[in-house]
């Protein structure tokens, strides 16, 4: 009795030190690894930027510890909403501050991708990064001469004349058209402002450049918008020499899974999920045409 007792004890023991070393792993798995010294934090912006807050909580938990002592930044990403790319360029400037943040471009890096670089300390590129794209967009799709052919007409019941402004179902007045030019034009002067303030810029010299086009690598060394070619592990090595760590610094990757559950059923299948996302983004954007 005595010997089942003792290794029903022992049962017990190692299911609490299972159940503790997985509650560990959980709650580190948003870190993406355990404390290790001083090191180098990786922050990954990927795929259309319609959701600021995995960056900008990696960011600043980065910013407050002590341990980190440079962060890299990898963007690969067309761009985004508006408020997504601003906030978290304002993360980044906020970080920078403090220690240096080395932004690493990879394939594709424009628009909301370059505005929230524009603030890091430094920013790599590849020589065929495609970069740049310095402005605004917005799209509407008109549907009303598809439905004059059908037939169908919608009723609208409005507070103003421009509470429909956009709307697929009429045509675009000047009125609404004025007001959208308006709007983009503000939020280009901001974008502008941004690249000239973090990358200390010339205003006129931003704005001869800012006509939406996509740089790249090589194009944007010459022109000022980055400050070297180079990989993900360049950027590393330029973030360990700011920071005076020795050579191979520790990496952490600190990642909060977004689709939380879907991913833990799905995998990486929920990766298709990621349309979705866009198409439930405002149509006003800092991103490539298409995105």
């Amino acid at each position: 009795m005595r010997g089942c007792l003792k290794f029903l004890g022992v049962l017990f023991a190692v299911a609490v030190g299972v159940a503790l070393a997985a509650g560990a792993a959980l709650w580190w798995a948003g870190r993406g690894t355990l404390p290790m010294g001083e090191r180098v934090g990786v922050v990954e912006v990927r795929g259309f930027i319609a959701d600021a807050r995995p960056a900008v909580e990696a960011l600043r938990a980065f910013r407050k510890d002590e341990d980190v002592k440079a962060v890299v930044v990898r963007v690969e990403s067309p761009g985004g909403g508006i408020a997504p790319s601003q906030e978290i360029h304002d993360e980044v400037k906020r970080t920078a501050a403090v220690k240096p943040v080395i932004v690493s471009m990879g394939a594709l890096a424009a628009s909301g991708g370059y505005y929230l670089s524009a603030p890091a300390t430094g920013i790599v590129a590849l020589p065929g990064t495609a970069t740049g794209s310095i402005g605004v967009i917005l799209q509407f799709q008109e549907v009303h001469l598809l439905f004059n052919k059908l037939g169908l007409r919608t009723q609208v019941v409005k507070s103003g004349p421009l509470k429909d402004a956009g709307s697929p179902f009429r045509e675009m007045t000047a009125e609404d058209r004025a007001v959208f030019q308006n709007l983009i034009d503000d939020l280009f002067q901001q974008f502008v402002d941004a690249v000239a303030e973090g990358r200390g810029m010339d205003r006129k010299a931003v704005l001869a450049l800012a006509d939406g086009r996509v740089y790249s690598g090589r194009q944007a060394l010459d022109l000022g918008l980055v400050d070297r070619l180079g990989g993900f592990w360049d950027a590393v090595e330029w973030a360990r020499q700011l920071a005076g760590l020795p050579e191979e610094p520790k990496l952490e990757y600190r990642r909060r899974d977004r689709r939380g559950v879907l991913r833990w059923l799905l995998g990486d299948d929920a990766d298709a999920l990621a349309p979705l996302e866009e198409a439930a983004a405002p149509p006003l954007r800092y991103a490539l045409p298409g995105w």
